[in-house]
């Protein structure tokens, strides 16, 4: 759902870049949010439908309402969650097109540090929840454990300045839990807490860990793409030479997410 066109239109190219990824993360996420059965949820920024997929499996709601800005996303998590539980509208986190305390819960994967105003988005997630009901979300670590795009942007940026302007480990200093604690906390949720949810990423190859990056789709695919192809045959061979590989070529590579949660007051 971020605010940013282009950027996150193409859903399959999305699935091979992060939602793998996101789709590990995504279980573990919802056991430790512990909704209850029985509930409605809306899922902010549904993207794919990963993790309102893992709410169906995982949380036995009675309904979900995912929510996001990019067509493409939606068709292909209507594609792959056909469960009639779920349901798929386009909208905006800013301005969630729900009642007040429509929902028993909310969620968001992966989406608030990309939104322009966080404490507006909060607000939003809140103001749909009814009193006592939970807000949920989780981010990369990006500046830390999350070293797909830790190991490309330390190197992009040593050969080029540029990248930082696309590096989300400085534009988004939100993705730790000291500010993640103070943004819900001050969007008047209670009790909240925040953890870190780490999973390891398996790449055959080099050539699995590099294919992504060139499907235009995410802050670092946007960066390589707009690179000339010298440019990025360098940054390619660079990060070669950087990433730990084993003796048959695979590489196992650090993922680190942060999740949050707390009640809304009353």
């Amino acid at each position: 759902m971020p605010n940013e066109p282009g950027l996150w239109g193409a859903g399959e190219s999305y699935e091979r870049y992060m939602g793998r990824w996101s789709r590990e993360v995504a279980p573990r996420f919802v056991d430790w949010l512990a909704p209850g059965p029985g509930g409605a949820c809306v899922d902010i920024g549904c993207g794919t439908g990963i993790v309102t997929s893992a709410l169906l499996e995982r949380a036995a709601p009675a309904r979900i309402v995912g929510i996001d800005s990019a067509p493409g996303f939606l068709e292909l998590a209507r594609t792959r969650v056909s469960d009639p539980r779920a349901a798929f509208k386009e909208g905006n986190a800013l301005a969630l097109p729900e009642a007040d305390d429509a929902f028993d819960f909310a969620v968001s994967g992966l989406v608030l540090n990309f939104l322009p105003d966080k404490a507006a988005a909060l607000a939003e997630m809140a103001r749909v929840v009814r009193p006592g009901g939970l807000v949920g979300l989780y981010v990369w670590d990006y500046a830390g454990h999350m070293q797909i795009m830790r190991h490309f942007f330390d190197v992009a940026a040593a050969l080029d300045p540029r990248a930082l302007d696309f590096d989300d480990g400085v534009k988004a200093p939100v993705c730790r839990p000291g500010p993640l604690r103070e943004l819900l906390a001050g969007a008047g949720l209670e009790g909240v807490e925040v953890r870190a949810i780490d999973i390891a990423a398996a790449f055959e190859s080099f050539e699995d860990y590099w294919t992504p990056f060139l499907g235009g789709t995410g802050s670092a695919p946007k960066y390589c793409m707009s690179l000339t192809e010298p440019a990025r045959e360098e940054l390619r061979e660079r990060l070669r030479a950087r990433l730990p590989t084993g003796p048959d070529g695979e590489i196992l590579l650090a993922v680190r997410a942060w999740a949050a949660k707390g009640r809304v007051a009353g």
